[in-house]
């Protein structure tokens, strides 16, 4: 438990499942993101009976599903962690909660990471969760003018015969599915950044919102990873994924876990129990799929949504697991320069102060 005066001042709302009529029932979140008044610094504090309390952010997404498995599985009670697990609906919003001073430990996108060290948040990087996770779906109108061969002749043509241009929903600027998309454009297909806005408009918005907007048709088309890609392929057959993240971004980094520096100094010993669990749920997620989705479900849409759908999302070509954060520094100093050079990061990031591999060195050395 943590003291009175650490949680003074820490006001939370908890999110509210809501579901909409179309084609069948559509998961919905809708998530009010905790926020802190005044509050000054906060570290995990050592609760009477010795476990370790963390005030732990996550996004309800299986990229970040080593939360769920180690929390359902009971793994964290047992090393001593006690997890306040906190909801948001994307990266940015994590982000404005770590500026203030709320989280201790961030299940969340590299690239709000990246922005938060350049803001100068004091987090590290201990572990990676998953890499090529982002992919492109699209409704069934712009999957059936899709030419695989050559795709901007396609997004020009739907354009053109739509007289607007094509509608693509994605993250919020700075979240990797934002970067991701904007790096297909611009550095896969070739599409200069003056002459894109003519033809396709980038609509941010929340995880949820994205999968509504798709099957309400009110998207063409979405940069997004699972469970929505599959999800939507389920309520909507006629929807296609047209490309996945080797061909938009290769070797993508994707979810991590940071830690702040200040638990890191105070509680080394706690993060590399944290570290070890992430590891230990990250070879849970890759052998054994239908449990996963089972504890991922009570995070994910627990009664808006089926287990096999999520055991689906899985084992998709989209979630590809691992926990070695040495696999995915080289991939995000090029994300990193392609965001600086296109302003999503105000400043360089220092990437070798952002990581930190002795955590997971430790790990799998034992």
């Amino acid at each position: 438990m943590k003291s009175d005066e650490a949680r003074y001042g820490v006001m939370r709302r908890n999110g509210a499942w809501a579901t909409l009529a179309l084609a069948g029932l559509i998961l919905t979140t809708v998530l009010v993101p905790a926020m802190a008044e005044g509050a000054s610094e906060r570290n995990a504090d050592a609760a009477p009976d010795g476990a370790i309390e963390l005030d732990v952010g996550y996004m309800p997404i299986l990229p970040v599903a080593q939360s769920f498995v180690m929390e359902q599985e009971g793994w964290t009670a047992e090393a001593g962690l006690t997890f306040n697990m906190i909801r948001f609906q994307n990266g940015p919003a994590m982000v404005q909660a770590v500026a203030s001073g709320e989280l201790d430990v961030m299940f969340f996108g590299i690239g709000p990471a990246m922005v938060a060290r350049g803001r100068g948040e004091d987090i590290k990087v201990v572990a990676a969760s998953i890499v090529e996770q982002i992919a492109f779906i699209a409704g069934g109108e712009l999957a059936s003018a899709w030419d695989s061969a050559d795709p901007v002749a396609s997004l020009r043509g739907f354009a053109a015969a739509g007289g607007r241009p094509v509608r693509i929903a994605t993250f919020p600027e700075g979240s990797v599915p934002h970067t991701v998309l904007l790096y297909w454009l611009s550095e896969r297909l070739g599409i200069d950044t003056a002459t894109r806005d003519e033809f396709v408009e980038i609509v941010p918005m929340g995880a949820d919102q994205v999968q509504q907007a798709l099957l309400a048709g009110q998207v063409d088309g979405a940069s997004i990873l699972e469970p929505t890609l599959t999800i939507v392929r389920e309520l909507a057959p006629e929807t296609r994924v047209l490309a996945r993240a080797p061909e938009m971004f290769p070797g993508q980094p994707g979810a991590v876990l940071a830690v702040r520096e200040s638990v890191i100094r105070d509680h080394p010993e706690a993060v590399q129990r944290l570290v070890d669990l992430h590891v230990r749920a990250t070879e849970f997620l890759n052998t054994r799929p239908e449990e996963s989705a089972r504890h991922a479900l009570a995070y994910i849409g627990a009664g808006l949504v089926e287990v096999e759908t999520l055991e689906a999302a899985i084992t998709s070509p989209s979630t590809n697991y691992t926990a070695d954060p040495r696999e995915i520094v080289e991939p995000t100093r090029r994300m990193h320069d392609f965001q600086l050079a296109q302003g999503s990061l105000a400043q360089p990031v220092d990437l070798d102060a952002l990581f930190e591999s002795r955590f997971y060195e430790a790990a799998v050395a034992e």
